[in-house]
């Protein structure tokens, strides 16, 4: 049997309620989704490590059978190969996402030769404001942010 396969790649400096949304929302597509993290080989300010933002991704889905969470390194549409999944999945929240997203989507496929295909899933309208960047200047000013946490 032929596995179908998503990646959903990101920073997740703080994996918020955005996130979830989108793994939730993307999981009904696949046999298996894998949530790469970016490692810690990116220079991001107050990037916290890879392994810290893994573990707390793995434990929102330590019942779901079908989720795995893995730190990635380099382009994401190597890590996809890699996992053998032939879809990226990508949460869009404005015409400036789209934009990037479209043409990121455009290299991956001719990186790829057309083998990895973006799906790009459009924000809930409650949710489209909320960002991880967001939620650090939040943090930093001392507002409670559980509300944008799942």
């Amino acid at each position: 049997m032929n596995q179908k396969t998503g990646v959903f790649v990101g920073s997740f400096n703080p994996f918020t309620v955005g996130h979830d949304n989108i793994v939730r929302r993307a999981l009904p597509l696949f046999d298996r989704l894998v949530i790469g993290v970016v490692g810690d080989n990116v220079q991001k300010p107050g990037l916290v490590p890879a392994q810290q933002r893994m573990q707390a991704i793995s434990q929102l889905y330590a019942g779901e059978t079908r989720i795995e969470v893995k730190p990635y390194y380099g382009l994401a549409v190597d890590f996809a190969r890699q996992e053998g999944a032939r879809f990226i999945v990508k949460g869009v929240r404005s015409v400036k996402d789209f934009e990037y997203e479209r043409e990121q989507a455009d290299i991956n496929r001719q990186i790829s030769q057309g083998q990895v295909e973006t799906i790009l899933l459009f924000a809930d309208a409650q949710l489209a404001s909320v960002s991880s960047s967001v939620v650090r200047e939040l943090q930093h000013f001392g507002v409670d942010v559980k509300p944008f946490l799942p």
